[in-house]
């Protein structure tokens, strides 16, 4: 299936010419297959695979960041790019938060719930100049001003009776299954790559790819509820109103309550049809590229940080420096004791307040989405396999060309027309096979040198967000995007249901009191004067109409005279 991929995909501009530019032209099926292997190690010339742009991959990334040492070895010069850019500038400060009462040096009067997050006791600076800076992003995190006496009347503990695990939520109850054990697994595999199935319908309504790829839609397919399925999940949940349903039947459920779900898949797969195959390893490291760049840029990513880490080193009564990013993804299922809202609800709410200009997240790092996707252990076995691949294809074509000498007597240089130019005709598969293995050849020394970048890029990435380096060795590409875009869209969806309540509430006592200046009298107002200047234009246009025109106008109104007052002599006979 690799062997496939569309040659006009990647695209090297090699400025070095071929120094058997010469001899391939006069003898066309020559190649010298004494070269070396290790001549096919060597870097490209350039980081670029047609429109995808990895030039400003550094040198420096090529080393392994795990190990703790340089590379020694030493690139080609036909690689070296020019200086290293600076690296990215950071992003312009939101409007300074609201003012409030401090939390520093604020003693908890009574008990409240503890957030158990991993925390990251010391930050030493990084190892050398990244891309990303020498400090880590906690080093430039604003300190955030809190309302503790709130917070404190919002997760008060209320002692052994009410409390509860942090990871869980509440007190596991028995959930109610009724589908065989075949279906359930196949429905709980395909939920593993799927958001969660609450987040599902929105997603399916409005058509968002950003949410659900063509293969998410796929699956999608092949969980249709049936009739039947539906029927015994609603029984068993009417007998057990009490009890929560199980992953597979919630989700079967909630996919059910979707009108017309097989017409929507079924055009959702049309409109989403591509081919992806070209682009199965060169484009999830563009897409892991991209996502660090836009989590690095992204100034709500750090606000929701530093507001986490203020509201748990208040919860926790403690001065963590940072936390191990994978909480994010409990934020939703932390609640007050009082009104019973996750601690995502009241996160958002402080950024609405604190930070008015913030984005809603998910927006912004839409790349770290497409690269959660994407399996980065089968994108370097691909690789390999390729390369495999390739190699093995030189040994195929130099036995071809051998069993050929050995047939005719004479050697593949000396094909230069007559019959042996009928037996390999130019334009031919075999007689483009050794430009096409080079062309291969070429393309793959690319991609080898973008997968070591991007992935010794992410480790330093990694270590820019805190991560020891033990840690950044047992945490993998997909598990992290798949975490920072799950919480986004959790974020993004708590935001929109607080925006669009306050909406709401602005537009009912809007409704109740409109006053002078609302839109619905000022819509009427200028509905009314519009009218009036209709009915002017056409006052005026009679107006200037002549009172006598010899043609008669049957659309005018026509003067009105007595009948006394008109002579002549028929007038006159008539008189009595």
């Amino acid at each position: 299936m690799l062997l496939n991929i569309n040659r006009t995909f990647f695209s090297v501009n090699s400025e070095r010419p071929m120094k058997e530019s010469d001899q391939t032209k006069d003898n066309p099926l020559t190649w010298d297959f004494d070269q070396s292997w290790n001549s096919f190690l060597k870097p490209a010339a350039r980081l670029c695979l047609n429109t995808l742009d990895f030039s400003d991959l550094w040198d420096e990334e090529d080393s392994t960041e795990d190990e703790g040492t340089h590379s020694t070895n030493e690139s080609s010069p036909c690689l070296r790019a020019p200086p290293a850019p600076p690296p990215l500038p950071p992003p312009p400060p939101l409007a300074s938060p609201l003012p409030s009462a401090s939390h520093k040096g604020a003693a908890i009067k009574c008990r409240t719930l503890k957030l158990h997050w991993r925390e990251l006791q010391s930050l030493a600076p990084l190892p050398r100049m990244t891309r990303f800076g020498t400090q880590t992003i906690w080093a430039g995190l604003e300190p955030v001003h809190l309302d503790t006496n709130r917070l404190e009347y919002l997760f008060k503990s209320k002692g052994s009776s009410t409390s509860f695990n942090v990871a869980s939520g509440r007190q596991k109850q028995p959930s109610v299954s009724v589908l065989g054990m075949k279906r359930s697994n196949i429905i709980t595999i395909a939920l593993s790559s799927l958001p969660p199935p609450r987040l599902l319908p929105p997603a399916i309504y409005s058509m968002d790819s950003s949410v659900l790829d063509r293969e998410d839609v796929q699956r999608l397919k092949a969980l249709i509820p049936t009739e039947e399925e539906l029927g015994l999940i609603k029984e068993a949940k009417a007998q057990n109103p009490h009890s929560p349903l199980a992953t597979a039947e919630l989700c079967l459920l909630t996919l059910g309550e979707i009108p017309h779900l097989n017409s929507r898949l079924q055009l959702w797969a049309f409109a989403l049809d591509y081919d992806s195959l070209e682009r199965e390893i060169a484009e999830p490291l563009f897409h892991l590229k991209l996502a660090m760049e836009q989590l690095a840029a992204s100034q709500t990513f750090r606000c929701i940080l530093a507001t986490v880490l203020a509201i748990g080193n208040f919860l926790n009564g403690c001065k963590a420096r940072g936390f191990e990013l994978s909480y994010l993804g409990k934020l939703s299922q932390v609640r007050d004791t009082h009104t019973r809202q996750p601690l995502l609800h009241h996160v958002c709410v402080l950024l609405l307040q604190l930070y008015p200009q913030s984005s809603d997240l998910y927006s912004d790092i839409t790349a770290v989405t497409k690269a959660g996707k994407f399996d980065y252990s089968l994108v370097q076995s691909n690789l390999t396999q390729l390369e495999a691949l390739c190699k093995a294809s030189w040994e195929q074509l130099k036995l071809l060309d051998k069993a050929e000498e050995k047939r005719k007597g004479g050697k593949v240089e000396k094909r230069r027309g007559g019959r042996n130019e009928a037996l390999a005709p130019e334009g031919s598969l075999r007689h483009r096979l050794p430009q096409i293995l080079k062309e291969c050849e070429e393309r793959l020394k690319v991609l080898r040198a973008v997968h070591r970048r991007v992935i010794n890029r992410f480790h330093s990435f990694l270590l820019f967000l805190g991560y020891s380096r033990a840690m950044v060795r047992d945490t993998k590409v997909e598990d992290f995007c798949k975490t920072i875009s799950n919480f986004s869209l959790e974020y993004r969806t708590t935001r929109q249901a607080i925006v669009l309540q306050r909406e709401r509430e602005r537009q009912k006592s809007g409704a109740e009191s409109p006053g002078p200046n609302t839109p619905v009298v000022r819509r009427k107002r200028q509905q009314t004067s519009t009218q009036e200047n209709e009915e002017q234009c056409r006052l005026e246009e009679v107006l200037r109409t002549p009172e006598s025109i010899k043609r008669l106008d049957v659309t005018l109104p026509r003067n009105r005279r007595r009948m006394a007052d008109i002579q002549g002599p028929i007038s006159r006979k008539m008189k009595w």
